[in-house]
């Protein structure tokens, strides 16, 4: 018996779509729907090229229009300028925490100083300190990362290899509203949960890294824009493992390895969506921004309730947490959000509680519906 139905059997009927949900995962997230058209219309031949994104060849022309173009449009979006390079590579944020201090600071005399402001910052930290010295400039752990350091909290060594930040924790719901200035001494930055979700001040930064999964693109592709002369004061990253050297990716332009073909293609269209559909970062931000304070003004005026996690003044516009009275309260309500097809709203395994994470792709209505259900699960069980 064959397992493979012929193609071009007309007596196979294709299942219509079920109805899309309001996904409010924090990665693998929702991808914009003109997006996901756009690849679904170009997946079984891309332009020219005869065959799927998923089958051309990573050396071949058609792949490089597709990475050029990728790299050209994140340029646009983020004013990058050519002390800067654009990489694909792969391993999530997971690798970059320990690759970063490999070529920053491996071999060196110096120290890099850590900002901890949630669970991915330990993680980054704890990387780092397998690989050269690390002084943790302020740690949030005692109010249980619920907010940033002021600026007079944050005494910057000059003789620092690099500064590392997280810019937003997605499991405490804390987002930096601007960048520390550190000055002379570079900026590294993961930026996986609110990359392309508001402008930066690109040259600020020394090293920027974001797993794609959240705004970027589908998971399996991460993006690093890196200042080329830092890698210059470092000079034992010459020995390190090929895949693990950033040069080696600079002097390949990301095709080191095969990179994640598919992946890199749907950053590109992704890219593209925020230039011609929303208008760039600036209207991005303020569209998420105005999501974000629609459920923070629901967690304000419920007297109560619900029971947000970060501070005002630290509130993520990507990842709304919050807690309700008790865990069988918070049961019932996520059975009836995913029932009204609010989904993936449980919080982080490692803290519990409520996480609605609204990345660039989330439309308002989804939003707006999940701010209906909270008034009204309120007012029925308050």
């Amino acid at each position: 018996m064959s397992l493979v139905a012929p193609l071009n059997n007309p007596s196979i009927e294709i299942q219509e779509m079920n109805e899309r949900v309001f996904n409010f995962s924090a990665g693998p997230a929702v991808l914009p729907l003109p997006v996901l058209e756009m690849a679904q219309a170009e997946l079984l031949s891309f332009s020219s090229a005869g065959a799927s994104v998923l089958e051309i060849s990573h050396r071949s022309s058609h792949f490089q229009e597709i990475l050029q173009t990728a790299k050209q449009q994140l340029a646009r979006l983020l004013g990058i300028d050519d002390q800067y390079r654009i990489l694909f590579m792969q391993g999530g944020s997971r690798l970059q925490f320990s690759m970063v201090p490999m070529n920053l600071l491996q071999g060196s005399s110096r120290s890099a100083g850590y900002v901890l402001t949630g669970s991915w910052g330990r993680k980054a930290r704890d990387e780092a300190e397998r690989e050269g010295k690390v002084h943790v400039l302020w740690d949030g752990q005692s109010t249980r990362y619920d907010r940033l350091p002021r600026d007079d909290q944050l005494e910057f060594n000059d003789d620092s290899a690099y500064v590392h930040i997280t810019s937003n924790e997605t499991i405490e719901g804390v987002q930096f509203g601007s960048e520390p200035d550190t000055g002379e001494i570079p900026l590294v930055c993961d930026a996986s949960s609110d990359f392309l979700s508001r402008p930066l001040t690109i040259n600020k930064y020394g090293l920027l890294y974001a797993c794609a999964q959240k705004n970027a693109g589908p998971a399996g592709v991460t993006l690093v824009v890196i200042r080329e002369d830092i890698l210059q004061e470092n000079q034992s990253s010459f020995s390190l493992p090929g895949y693990l050297n950033y040069r080696e990716h600079i002097n390949n332009d990301s095709l080191y390895n095969t990179p994640p073909t598919f992946g890199i293609y749907l950053v590109g269209l992704i890219a593209n969506w925020i230039l011609e559909e929303i208008g760039g970062l600036e209207k991005m931000a303020a569209l998420n921004q105005e999501k974000a304070q629609l459920l923070y003004d629901v967690i304000d005026q419920s007297e109560g309730f619900f029971h947000g996690h970060a501070t005002c003044e630290s509130r993520s516009s990507m990842n709304v947490t919050f807690r309700l009275a008790d865990s069988e309260v918070e049961k019932r309500f996520l059975e009836q959000a995913e029932g009204n097809g609010l989904c993936s709203l449980k919080g982080h395994r490692s803290v519990g509680g409520i996480r609605a994470s609204i990345y660039n792709a989330m439309p308002r209505e989804g939003v707006v519906s999940l701010r209906d259900f909270m008034w009204d699960f309120a007012q029925q069980n308050g």
